[in-house]
């Protein structure tokens, strides 16, 4: 199975949405998780899974900084971002908190 270091955007897609398929329950969890993906191994699967562990762990904590998000259609740079940037974040957190 090739592999690397690195994941796409497409991986960590795939990774996500594979996440909410195959909780902490589903038998051989991380092998589904590893095909879903693929190109990666079980172990790069679980590591990359305790990476993003920690990265909610510091978000949780105020450790991470919110983006800016910004308004869809509006100029770059005049300064106007969504009033709900939390809201969106704690969406995003949500669909990816870890059981």
């Amino acid at each position: 199975m090739a592999s690397s270091g690195s994941w796409t955007s497409r991986q960590n897609k795939m990774f996500e949405n594979a996440l909410a398929v195959y909780d902490k329950d589903t038998p051989d969890r991380w092998h589904n998780l590893a095909r879903a993906v693929g190109g990666k191994s079980v172990e790069e699967v679980k590591r990359h899974y305790e990476m993003l562990v920690e990265d909610v762990n510091k978000i949780e904590a105020g450790e991470v900084p919110l983006p800016n998000y910004r308004k869809p259609g509006a100029a770059a740079g005049n300064g106007k971002a969504y009033s709900n940037s939390m809201d969106i974040e704690e969406q995003r957190m949500k669909s990816l908190k870890l059981q």
